[in-house]
């Protein structure tokens, strides 16, 4: 069995519990066309392995979005079926490591979401709440993942050192 295989492997075992969170559950905002075009794509999509990679590529409607958009549960669900698809090579637009990095590295963890609606709250605070519902095993599947994203993509590793550092090696612990 190949490397990959092999964290392909893992991040299935640690994610094989999470269950579907309902249709009613999938949109994390209720703000603007994409959490409602998200939700509608991912509508009944139970099996998370069974999605073709296109639609997780292009969901919603072409704007290649969704992982912006899911609720929490939602992003945590369809999470392991983003980083497989991105390790076979069937993602050309959507960046998971963006989804796992941002907030969490030096560029953008201070940085203010939305001060007028959200105060003071930080992109590191926010995403640090979203990511706490990760299990220990999921974060160690998580690391693994960039890990080997690190060494494929040279543009990418400062942000995944950074994000590692900052937060993902502490959920291993």
């Amino acid at each position: 069995m190949g490397y990959k295989a092999t964290i392909i492997e893992q991040i299935t075992e640690a994610f094989a519990d999470v269950q579907y969170p309902g249709d009613w559950c999938l949109m994390g905002s209720n703000e603007g066309d994409e959490p409602f075009a998200t939700a509608e794509a991912f509508k009944g999509k139970t099996d998370r392995y069974a999605i073709d990679p296109k639609l997780l590529d292009e969901a919603p409607k072409g704007l290649s979005s969704a992982l912006s958009f899911f609720s929490d549960e939602a992003f945590r669900f369809y999470l392991p079926a983003y980083m497989i698809a991105d390790l076979r090579g069937d993602l050309r637009e959507v960046n998971v490591v963006f989804h796992l990095t941002h907030g969490l590295d030096d560029k953008s963890r201070e940085k203010l979401i939305n001060s007028n609606r959200y105060g003071q709250r930080t992109w590191f605070e926010s995403n640090s709440h979203k990511f706490s519902i990760f299990t220990r095993e999921q974060a160690i599947a998580i690391v693994i993942y960039l890990r080997f994203k690190r060494k494929k993509d040279k543009f990418a590793r400062a942000e995944i050192d950074q994000a590692l550092r900052s937060y993902w090696n502490g959920r291993i612990v």
